[in-house]
């Protein structure tokens, strides 16, 4: 068959990934046969040690805790499905398609790796990096012999190495029949990078790539070993392997976030990523994108409140409000799955409704008292803002975080307890849709691009029947808008406002 240049370009590839690890995979300590013999069955029973004997040309740190527990995991179970859902560059590829399959060979545990991707190609790509391993790794040869094999399969996509090791490139939804060699069949199936924007935009497609998985791949392992691990990041609300692990909660679903968003501590792999690292991050992609690409807290487009009801502008002065308030959604918990502390600044100027500033992350209740005093020293004296919270929030812990801020700044602010009886949340927040639909809630311009907005946008995009997202942005929106309501501003004929707004006694 003649060579096309896509396969001549793949095989330059593989032959300098070759050359690349001839290169940097020598070793020149000298160990006895006793010693290395030692080094082998460590290796065989301590993964981050088998890591840093063979692989340390890609390694290019220490391993991280939770890598290490993954391969524990399917290794203690000859039938195992899950998914590694591993943040971007946290070595998924590499560990669920080099690392584990080679780890689980030497321990006499896969004897037939299938690995599976969008296409073939794709396919066959990752499973020429481990090909290129097995040929030219030099601790690998030294300890277990020559591996690739003169007479039988050693091509794109298709090996067999002189341990017996078969491995195979497939693409999704390909015909599993043929794969038997001999009476081998698949053992190990790993599924890398799946899911492309096209097949992430097509239900169906997805839907059926699942029905592959379950009615095609895995009925092809029959023996002792039936394993399937499946490496992708979580990017997007539905996927592939959303829809696997809703039809099977028994899967394990290895979800790692990076960081704690609260305190960026809590680090998933401090020995390659530091705090300074999720610190300059944060600063250069915002929080949103790096929730999504670290944290794997993806977003979708809203369905009911949508782009198009979204209104910017260059906001009124701060002092021509007929009224401005502040309203604080509390949240006492700082850990990365609890609700956000939320506090929004509105102004109502007339019929129309002002989002001033945001203050939406979380974090410790303290954290959100100290802005809120930090935000009203710097308005102008003619301006008298208080802040208004959930009466049922008040407690022995909310009063200490007060006063320790009050000490701290040697004053008090308006905080004022909103005893009104309240409704089903859902219900509450779509009061606020009419206000969107007739264009009469403006947005700051000026505050379009700072996380606490984008953040209390994505909260407000998730509202939906039966949501499970946070909405503490959205909650504290409702509740300042209907403060807002209860004022009564007065308008001529032309909706021109003819008194000021009104103001409550402040109660701490």
């Amino acid at each position: 068959m003649k060579s096309t240049k896509k396969d001549k370009d793949a095989l330059k590839a593989y032959r300098e990934r070759v050359e690349w690890i001839l290169e940097n995979s020598k070793n020149g300590v000298f160990e006895s046969p006793q010693d290395r013999q030692s080094a082998v069955e460590r290796a065989k029973k301590d993964i981050g040690y088998m890591v840093k004997r063979y692989f340390s040309h890609i390694a290019d740190c220490e391993s991280g805790a939770f890598q290490i527990e993954l391969a524990k995991m399917v290794r203690r179970n000859p039938t195992f499905k899950g998914f590694a859902e591993w943040p971007r560059g946290f070595a998924k590829s590499v560990w669920c398609t080099i690392f584990i399959p080679f780890w689980l060979h030497i321990n006499g545990q896969t004897e037939y790796f299938l690995q599976i991707s969008n296409s073939f190609d794709a396919a066959a790509d990752l499973l020429d990096d481990l090909r290129a391993e097995l040929e030219a790794n030099e601790k690998i040869i030294k300890d277990f012999g020559p591996q690739k094999t003169i007479g039988k399969k050693w091509e794109r996509g298709y090996f067999i190495t002189a341990s017996g090791l078969i491995g195979r490139a497939l693409g999704i939804g390909q015909k599993v029949r043929g794969l038997r060699v001999g009476n081998k069949r698949p053992d190990f199936c790993e599924v890398d990078d799946l899911e492309t924007e096209e097949i992430n935009g097509n239900p169906a497609r997805q839907d059926k790539y699942a029905k592959w998985i379950e009615r095609s791949l895995i009925p092809t392992m029959t023996g002792k070993y039936r394993r399937l691990l499946w490496s992708n990041n979580r990017w997007a609300e539905r996927m592939v392997q959303t829809v696997l692990q809703k039809k099977h909660p028994k899967w394990k679903v290895h979800h790692v976030k990076a960081y704690d968003p609260a305190t960026l501590e809590s680090l998933a792999w401090p020995q390659k990523y530091p705090k300074s690292y999720w610190q300059d991050q944060i600063e250069e992609l915002g929080t949103l994108a790096c929730q999504a690409e670290y944290n794997q807290e993806p977003h979708t487009e809203g369905k009911i409140f949508t782009d198009n009801l979204f209104r910017y502008e260059k906001l009124p002065r701060i002092d021509s409000y007929d009224a401005i308030l502040g309203y604080w959604d509390v949240a006492y918990s700082d850990k990365d799955t609890a609700d956000s502390n939320a506090v929004r600044i509105w102004g109502r100027k007339g019929l129309y409704y002002y989002l001033v500033k945001s203050f939406v992350r979380q974090c410790k209740m303290s954290d959100a008292i100290e802005w809120m005093f930090l935000y009203s020293a710097t308005l102008p004296e003619s301006v008298s803002l208080s802040f208004h919270y959930e009466s049922q929030f008040w407690n022995d812990a909310l009063s200490m975080s007060y006063r320790t801020v009050r000490d701290k700044y040697g004053r008090d602010i308006p905080l004022i307890r909103d005893d009104r009886t309240k409704g089903r949340k859902y219900d509450r927040i779509l009061t606020q849709l009419p206000y969107y639909q007739q264009g009469r809630i403006i947005y700051n311009t000026a505050e379009q691009s700072s996380d606490d907005h984008q953040v209390g946008l994505a909260q407000l995009k998730g509202i939906e029947p039966g949501y499970k997202s946070h909405d503490d942005a959205p909650d504290a929106d409702e509740g300042a808008l209907d403060k807002l309501n209860r004022i009564f501003v007065p308008t001529d004929k032309n909706n021109r406002p003819t008194a000021g707004g009104h103001r409550r006694q402040t109660r701490y």
